[in-house]
């Protein structure tokens, strides 16, 4: 039977790497494209926190390599990987390298193309929804609003070393950004929190924890930036997890409809409420 989408497919050719945005968690959030390219792969090479339900989308005889790195675990080395993307291209296999959220937001898309162009590999890039964007949607928090916000901040939360990334000014961010959104903080959220409350947030200031966005394990935990870390300790919160900081973690108190539908409620939030 032909698939209604078959107008959009692109073949994915022998010797191509296909990089692929899986978006957050939901397998419904994938692209065409990503759909595609998981159907026509030899092998896929996964991050560790790709959804299994979006690794159980490819075929019987699809090799699955999964070079996902974990924090304070033993991790393949960056270097590595683009190795074997680039001896997999050689070998004239179908490659998929799968990624949670997109290739270039926090994802080193840009350096395993680097590699992949000196190897002369040919490549295409298949854009997925960033965390930032799907996971909050999920957790019922809106990016923007007119009312509160004209800008955001994407952020990560650690640096090459796994530690808090050196290269953010963090209290020029707190002064001049509305809402930021920090992505894998919880290694280094007490020192964000604080450094947050010195470049002038209110330490009574909403913010929210969104761990495992859009997958049915999803939980949220509102707190307060003098709270958060203690709080987020005290619940246990697995990776992935997105930290927001903003009057738009306020929103979720009636915008908070996954899982199921509820109803929309105008109440004001209670600090430190997990789900």
């Amino acid at each position: 039977m032909i698939k209604r989408y078959d107008t959009y497919t692109v073949e994915l050719e022998p010797g191509w790497v296909w990089l692929v945005g899986a978006g957050p968690g939901d397998p419904g959030l994938l692209t065409l494209h990503a759909l595609s390219a998981l159907e026509q792969a030899d092998v896929v090479v996964h991050d560790a926190l790709v959804d299994e339900r979006i690794l159980g989308l490819v075929g019987p005889d699809v090799e699955l390599i999964n070079v996902g790195k974990r924090g304070w675990k033993c991790s393949p080395k960056q270097s590595d990987i683009c190795e074997l993307l680039v001896d997999l291209g050689k070998q004239n296999k179908r490659v998929v390298r799968l990624k949670g959220g997109d290739p270039f937001v926090f994802g080193r898309g840009g350096e395993e193309t680097q590699a992949l162009v000196k190897a002369e590999i040919p490549f295409r890039i298949v854009p997925g929804i960033t965390a930032g964007i799907g996971g909050l949607a999920y957790a019922g928090i809106p990016l923007t609003t007119r009312e509160t916000n004209d800008a955001v901040v994407f952020v990560t939360g650690h640096d090459e070393s796994g530690g808090m990334s050196r290269r953010v000014a963090w209290e020029d961010l707190a002064r001049t950004v509305p809402v930021l959104v920090i992505y894998m903080p919880m290694k280094s959220l007490a020192h964000i929190a604080e450094r947050m409350i010195a470049g002038g947030r209110s330490p009574a200031e909403h913010c929210a924890i969104v761990s495992r966005a859009s997958t049915p394990h999803q939980r949220v935990l509102i707190s307060t930036l003098e709270r958060c870390a203690a709080d987020a300790a005290e619940s246990d919160l697995p990776n992935p997890s997105l930290f927001v900081v903003g009057p738009v973690v306020d929103y979720r108190a009636w915008v908070n409809w996954f899982p199921g539908n509820r109803s929309p409620r105008l109440a004001p939030l209670s600090p430190a409420s997990a789900e």
